[in-house]
């Protein structure tokens, strides 16, 4: 794997925070774009003639895509430059992005949504590796700490700018504001950051190197197909079909064969002996819990809020935003506190933090006022800021330099295969939930009920006051009530959801004592 010494770096007179802002504004349009189109789902389903659940199809294409991209970005800058690589990184994400706006159907949409993908997943190390060229040692940390909040604020603002763009223009402007932000990156890049090379020894080194393109066939093939199971499955009844069947046996021999190519092979795709350290398997895994929890419940409240509760895509947003705030304001105070606190005791209190927001979110209902609802969800992403920088650094305590590299694109890849998963995860769960409680709420509706009674006579009687038959006015009253039915059992569906993700954050807490401990010092934490 390369490293900053196996690259020639020209001298160059260019302030290095100026470096910092060109690559932080490509990150920042590619870490934005995993959140922006959350508020916008209905719009984009109801425009392309999709339903909701297919929808997210649009999310997790791109997560899956990006996941695929990231082991092969350390060989990839390796033989054509980080800067060379960067550069078409940006170029692929940005002409995707216009297609994708342009996207006639849903099909097309989401092969676009898998080019982009492709194209962001080698933006963050590129990104990353370019910064830690260009500063001083002493600097690193400020110059990746100032990076790191501004890859926390794009998925803070995005879906309150996505949910703006929706209301004002159209959900295409979504993707086609990634064009003038990828001609303005390409162009700062291509004059300010220098050339780099890689050196005769990296060269050498590459030339020997053979890609284990079996290796990752095997992983596109399990993770792409394993998307097209959870996504497909609940709306063809899982085993049911015969293409789910053979896809999911697809999936596990893809993923069998993918851990025997890997454990055998001289030069894996995924470094997998990485997973014999404690620390790491059990950060890995914390990652594509955390994954699961945090794209799940983004993707959730919107939703909501939008269908049920009858909000706006930007009200919804503004729900969204206040929660980023205060997790963007509380990071400098993890910051202070991984110096003097063992870090597996704050990720324990992140995760009750975490938890008892989602559980409050468990708790909302139908009449309930947009402030509880963003006073939760302040409480859920509270929580986040003691969970991921921790997890990272707990995760990197026994690997080696050497692979530094392999372990970051790991952590990487579990996150992005955790949120696709959560995804739909959560669209199944809503589906399957909503069928659930619609036939028990059904069942207490039948056999003489009362309160049935009562509201139907009701309603009858105010349709027939209204100037309907008395015919047809019973007609409306059972679709009043039986609209109203439905909406109580998919507002149900998203209580079991919220409940069923703090119930996640809580059962990983185990963990934590599973782990090797470390006493505190501020010169181990680092970011990756």
């Amino acid at each position: 794997m390369a490293t900053t010494a196996d690259y020639a770096h020209p001298t160059t007179d260019v302030n290095p925070w100026l470096i910092a802002a060109t690559v932080m504004l490509a990150t920042f349009m590619e870490v934005l774009d995993t959140s922006v189109a959350n508020v916008s789902l209905p719009h984009i389903a109801g425009s392309l003639s999709a339903s909701v659940d297919e929808s997210t199809w649009i999310l997790t294409s791109y997560l899956v895509s990006n996941a695929i991209v990231l082991p092969l970005s350390g060989w990839l800058s390796g033989v054509f430059g980080r800067k060379r690589f960067f550069i078409a990184c940006v170029v692929i994400f940005t002409i995707s992005s216009l297609l994708c706006g342009l996207a006639p159907s849903l099909t097309t949409l989401v092969i676009c949504r898998v080019l982009q993908g492709a194209g962001g997943g080698g933006m963050q190390p590129s990104s990353q590796a370019i910064l830690v060229d260009s500063f001083p040692r002493e600097k690193q940390g400020m110059a990746m700490a100032i990076y790191g909040m501004g890859v926390v604020i794009a998925p803070t603002v995005g879906p309150t700018l996505g949910g703006w763009i929706t209301d004002n223009y159209s959900w295409r402007w979504i993707f086609f504001l990634n064009i003038p932000i990828g001609v303005i990156s390409v162009l700062m890049i291509s004059f300010l950051i220098a050339s780099d090379r890689p050196s005769r020894e990296l060269r050498e080194r590459n030339r020997g190197i053979k890609v284990d393109f079996i290796g990752l066939g095997f992983l596109g093939l399990g993770l792409g197909l394993l998307q097209v199971v959870l996504d497909k499955g609940e709306r063809d009844d899982w085993f049911g079909s015969p293409f789910i069947t053979w896809a999911t046996v697809v999936v596990v021999i893809s993923l069998i064969a993918l851990v025997i190519r890997e454990l055998t092979t001289d030069h894996p795709v995924v470094e997998l002996k990485l997973f014999r350290d404690r620390n790491f398997a059990i950060s890995t895994f914390m990652m594509y819990t955390l994954g699961v929890v945090l794209y799940g419940t983004t993707l959730l409240l919107p939703i909501l809020m939008q269908t049920l509760m009858g909000y706006t895509a930007m009200e919804s947003g503004l729900v969204l935003l206040p929660g980023g705030l205060v997790l963007l304001g509380i990071l400098p105070f993890v910051g202070w506190l991984l110096g003097r606190v063992e870090h597996r005791f704050v990720v324990t209190a992140g995760l009750c933090i975490m938890a008892l927001g989602l559980y409050q979110l468990s708790h909302l209902n139908l009449t309930a006022g947009i402030n509880r609802a963003i006073y939760a969800w302040i409480i859920s992403r509270a929580g986040t800021a003691f969970l991921f920088v921790p997890i990272n650094v707990m995760a990197f305590y026994f690997v080696s330099k050497g692979n530094m590299d392999d372990a970051s694109g790991l952590i990487n890849l579990a996150r992005n295969v955790g949120a696709s998963t959560g995804i739909s995860f959560v669209t199944t769960m809503l589906d399957r939930r909503a069928q659930i409680h619609q036939n028990i709420l059904v069942h207490n509706m039948q056999g003489g009920s009362r309160m049935y009674e009562s509201a139907l006579n009701h309603l009858t009687h105010l349709f027939t006051a209204r100037g309907s038959s008395a015919a047809h006015a019973a007609i409306q009253a059972h679709a009043v009530l039986y609209h109203e039915l439905q909406r109580q059992a998919s507002m149900l569906s998203f209580v079991d959801n919220f409940r069923t993700m703090a119930i996640i954050c809580v059962c990983v807490i185990p963990l934590m004592f599973v782990m090797k401990g470390r006493k505190p010092q501020a010169e181990q934490i680092r970011v990756h």
